[in-house]
């Protein structure tokens, strides 16, 4: 599965996605595109999972007829996030395009 990490996503979550592909927004040259935009870039390069920190993409934007999926981490302070990396896994692993699913993390 190809996944593309938004500008807030933390990097070390990175390590914890085996056998996936991941690239982040800056490295793809896409760290200044607005969310249409970044999703529209995001399909045409063939990826298939977004994971943002933005909670309010979903509100934004019309998801329900995009070719990937959305996962929206609820607190990205990497020192929180990495305990709970297992419930970003099975997001991503569950992942159906045109769907957006919030992770819930405690703080």
């Amino acid at each position: 599965m190809r996944v593309l990490f938004d500008q807030g996503t933390p990097a070390p979550l990175r390590k914890f996605l085996p056998g996936h592909t991941v690239k982040t927004a800056a490295e793809e040259g896409w760290d200044r595109l607005s969310n249409g935009e970044l999703l529209r870039a995001a399909e045409d390069s063939g990826f298939d999972v977004l994971v943002t920190t933005d909670k309010n993409l979903r509100f934004q934007q019309d998801l329900s007829a995009r070719r990937l999926a959305v996962v929206v981490l609820g607190n990205p302070r990497w020192p929180v996030l990495r305990n709970h990396v297992n419930l970003v896994l099975s997001a991503v692993a569950a992942a159906v395009p045109g769907t957006c699913a919030e992770i819930e993390i405690p703080a």
